[in-house]
């Protein structure tokens, strides 16, 4: 738990004087939502253990397999996901609005040899903002054997992913019930093996129609606590966040950034500290451990599509992978088993994930917008630190809360609140040369947005 100046309750442009960063306040104690605390507890995982068993029951859910909505291949499987979204959108009273995105991909050799239909289904869980914020959660419902153009082998796909999947529709199930401030869409893709055809697609949409995604949480193989050797990790959940986007060029945001030393401050790693930290407040057993890398090593998900159109997106993956369960063929040899079934699955484990993820979506959808235009000003030399930011326009504003650490530490040390009607703000005896600073915005409820890297200011 970060330390914590206490709320001022009057404007004021400058903050009260607070100690170097070695001398912290006092911690504050976390603000708890009741309704956030009952979406948490109210995540089953007997219900995620049916889906997940019902989706592997398909022979394959490989992209080129049979699409028939009554078949064993995608398009069964589809069908189900279809109509389990349906089932939640009646027992929410149709808030939760479901549709089908489907489209023509083209053949894209090697993985894609001819034209399929690839279907998306995506339940929206609208917001009550006029301005609709959005935030995205996906599970990739494809799967696939030992060779991806294989569309007849059996290939259950329970962890990868169906376990992304089934947690993707009990969030679905648990959120609906309750109002949020930004709009929450569910989406359960498809293609992702073939080349993350699925959320691609989506994700343009999404661009063209100048969807204002704040966040986008992936869920891929999330439902294995055991590793390849045996041990068994049941409290920690890898979140991979990249960091400056490896492009050919640097735009003159990103170059401004990185000459501020701010090139763990991009937005998907802001993004994965604020999931940290409401993980720890509403889903204490379990340990995110952040990865400060895009993906792992040979691999990649749906959120690279996110990030590629500049949507801060970021990928849930359990602790440690067994790769005898992943694009394999079922079969024994030498008295080992292969093969991705659900008898691997630990579905306790997997229920601990959805609730980080509902934890964390539940939060951002109820906080205020991140605060937009924040600066730091950089025209003269001295050893205080003043930032500035744009207001925000909720009507529950409580106000904006100044964070920083050490630039050598990779989470919030230290924060400072200061009232809705301030727009600048002076932290005195903290050198903007020390330290790394942000700013979230936060409401009546104490909901803080993510924190937003301040560009450097050079005049006053």
């Amino acid at each position: 738990m970060r330390a914590s100046a206490p709320l001022i309750l009057a404007a004021s442009v400058l903050a009260a004087p607070v100690g170097a960063a070695e001398a912290p306040a006092a911690q504050r104690p976390p603000v708890i939502d009741p309704e956030i605390q009952a979406i948490v507890g109210d995540v089953s995982a007997e219900r995620i253990q049916r889906s997940i068993y019902v989706l592997a029951s398909f022979k394959t859910r490989q992209t080129l397999s049979d699409p028939l909505p009554s078949g064993d291949g995608i398009g069964g499987a589809a069908s189900w996901i279809h109509a389990e979204f349906d089932r939640i959108s009646k027992e929410s009273a149709g808030r939760l609005v479901v549709a089908l995105d489907t489209f023509e991909q083209p053949p894209a050799p090697p993985r894609i040899t001819r034209k399929v239909e690839i279907t998306n289904i995506v339940a929206t869980l609208p917001g009550t903002d006029p301005n609709p914020r959005v935030l995205v959660i996906s599970g990739h419902y494809d799967s696939m054997p030992t060779s991806v153009l294989d569309s007849a082998s059996a290939a259950p796909g329970a962890d990868d992913d169906a376990s992304g999947t089934a947690a993707v529709l009990e969030l679905a199930r648990v959120m609906s019930r309750y109002k949020f401030r930004a709009t929450i869409i569910f989406i359960a893709v498809a293609g992702e093996e073939q080349g993350l055809h699925g959320s691609a697609h989506w994700a343009k949409a999404a661009r063209d129609a100048n969807m204002n995604i704040e966040a986008m949480l992936d869920n891929d193989i999330i439902g294995s606590s055991r590793a390849e050797d045996g041990t068994v990790d049941r409290s920690t959940v890898r979140l991979f966040a990249q960091g400056v986007a490896p492009t050919p060029t640097v735009d003159d945001a990103t170059l401004a950034m990185l000459r501020a030393g701010g090139e763990n401050d991009t937005a998907p790693r802001e993004l994965a500290r604020a999931v940290r930290e409401i993980a720890g407040v509403y889903v204490p057993q379990m340990k995110v451990r952040i990865v400060y890398r895009v993906d792992r090593y040979l691999r990649g998900g749906d959120h690279l599509p996110f990030l590629a159109l500049g949507y801060p997106a970021v990928r849930f993956t359990e602790p440690a992978e067994d790769f005898r369960r992943q694009h394999q063929n079922v079969r024994e040899e030498k008295g080992v088993q292969y093969g991705d079934t659900p008898d691997h699955v630990d579905f306790a484990y997997t229920a601990d994930v959805a609730r980080v993820n509902g934890a964390a979506l539940a939060v951002l959808a109820r906080a205020p917008a991140p605060p937009a235009g924040v600066q730091i000003e950089a025209a003269r030399l001295e050893n205080d630190t003043t930032l500035r930011w744009a207001p925000n326009a909720e009507e529950d504003l409580a106000g904006y809360r100044v964070v920083w650490r050490e630039t050598t530490s990779p989470f919030w040390e230290h924060s400072l609140d200061v009232p809705k009607d301030a727009t600048r703000t002076t932290v005195r005896g903290v050198s903007k040369d020390n330290v790394i600073f942000g700013v979230e915005a936060v409401d009546a409820a104490g909901h803080a947005s993510r924190a937003v890297f301040p560009s450097a200011r050079r005049t006053l």
